[in-house]
């Protein structure tokens, strides 16, 4: 016996949440399925959930800066309580530092203009303001404790920063999927978790569903991969990886958290950093710890995880210590940890750090991917984009012929949704990082 639905959403992370409730919000049934026990128990869970609104394209920019709307005003998005709470934006802004890796911003600051977007100049004086311990030497490029001049400085010193005021993270990755599920579940979306697929379904040569571990199947006209770090899985199994120029893999990361030294941000205004010349991004931790993570210098090198699902990616490595040590050039006085603590996770990582939001080959077979840990902060737009992309091919359109644009309400730019497709060029502009 199979149940029949509308579109079926494989993946009950933040944006497969996000996806199912805005094709409900157009009158889907949609049936989601997880292999975890909860909505955002897989890699969402190890998010830093930064929400920020500077990326080095125009088109992610755009995208950072609608979305960020949304958060701000979380709960009249979800027009729905949830038993265990809202998720919440804390807002502090993000200093991103000036440096020769980024061009001195000039390129980000170039694209906030053109959009409108806030941010303020500032030199190192209005740096050491805010961090009166950070120092400004410059250490690229990035090295590893064992390299020659490691933690010695280069030579000058950064010019200053950016300072972005609409910035910060949600308070818990987890609790903001559970939200956008309950707000699906209000508008008559399923969520079936436990729940593993193990075939697409085909006929006709579209596609027709899924078969589930337990033998049973669910029959759609759509099915939406949004499957995190087993999406390039799912992919194969629909064998539609053939016309794909851009692919997708998942990419073990791991974040240090390290006690906040005292007086780390002045008068504890605190804020989120990033940092292109050490190659590291931090922010608050529970307020009295700091989360250190990298921005993938060349040294740092790639762990690619073949089986998401097994168990010899998930300790940590020397590379937690290593970014700890080079958070210390900057601040000497962070505690250097023998045992470390923070989260240990995958990214679903595409070949230019810019995510797919695309259909495929097999009509009705639809993808949000290589979302390359820095898509969170994009979910509700990407469940948006996605709900628009499948409601416009259901109408007659096709998307790899004529792509779909939207007009983005507080930009009021036409956004090409081609510029995600699965088959573009990889896009040169991209930071090829975390940083997208």
């Amino acid at each position: 016996m199979a149940d029949n639905c509308d579109a079926i959403i494989i993946g009950a992370g933040v944006i497969g949440a996000a996806t199912a409730f805005e094709l409900a919000k157009l009158g889907y049934r949609t049936i989601t399925v997880d292999a975890n026990a909860e909505a955002g128990h897989g890699s969402t869970s190890g998010s830093c959930a930064v929400i920020r609104v500077h990326y080095s394209t125009l088109d992610g920019t755009a995208l950072a800066y609608e979305a960020y709307h949304y958060w701000r005003d979380w709960p009249a998005y979800l027009e729905v309580t949830d038993e265990r709470g809202l998720a919440e934006l804390l807002e502090m802004g993000c200093i991103v530092m000036k440096t020769d890796q980024n061009d001195h911003m000039a390129r980000h600051t170039e694209i906030c203009d053109q959009l409108g977007i806030a941010y303020e100049d500032w030199g190192p004086e209005q740096v050491k303001a805010r961090l009166p311990h950070y120092n400004l030497d410059t250490f690229a490029p990035a090295k590893r404790p064992d390299d020659e001049g490691f933690a010695e400085p280069t030579g000058g010193q950064l010019p200053g920063a950016v300072f972005f005021p609409n910035a910060g993270y949600v308070s818990d990755p987890a609790l903001s999927s559970h939200n956008l599920q309950r707000a699906a579940e209000a508008k008559g979306s399923e969520f079936r978790f436990n729940t593993r697929v193990v075939e697409i379904l085909k006929s006709d040569g579209k596609v027709s569903g899924v078969r589930l571990a337990d033998g049973s199947e669910i029959h759609a006209p759509v099915v939406v991969n949004v499957a995190g770090p087993a999406s390039s899985l799912i992919n194969q199994m629909a064998g539609v990886t053939e016309d794909m120029t851009i692919t997708t893999r998942a990419l073990k990361q791991e974040v240090v958290h390290v006690p906040m030294p005292e007086g780390y941000f002045a008068d504890g205004a605190q804020t989120l950093v990033s940092d292109s010349d050490t190659f590291l991004y931090c922010r608050p931790e529970k307020g009295t710890h700091l989360l250190i993570g990298s921005e993938d210098p060349p040294c740092d090198g790639h762990t690619w995880v073949d089986d998401p699902d097994g168990d010899d990616w998930r300790d940590f490595t020397e590379q937690a210590r290593i970014q700890a040590m080079r958070m210390a050039q900057r601040a000497p006085t962070i505690g250097i940890p023998n045992s470390p603590r923070g989260v240990v996770d995958l990214y679903d990582v595409s070949d230019d750090w810019i995510p797919i939001y695309d259909r495929s080959s097999l009509p009705g077979f639809y993808m949000a991917c290589g979302t390359s840990g820095n898509q969170f902060k994009n979910a509700p737009m990407a469940g948006k984009m996605m709900a628009a992309l499948i409601a416009y091919e259901r109408d007659g359109g096709n998307h790899d012929e004529a792509p779909l644009t939207m007009k983005m309400p507080y930009t009021g730019l036409d956004l090409d949704i081609g510029f995600f497709s699965r088959r573009r060029e990889i896009n040169k502009d991209s930071s090829f990082s975390v940083l997208g």
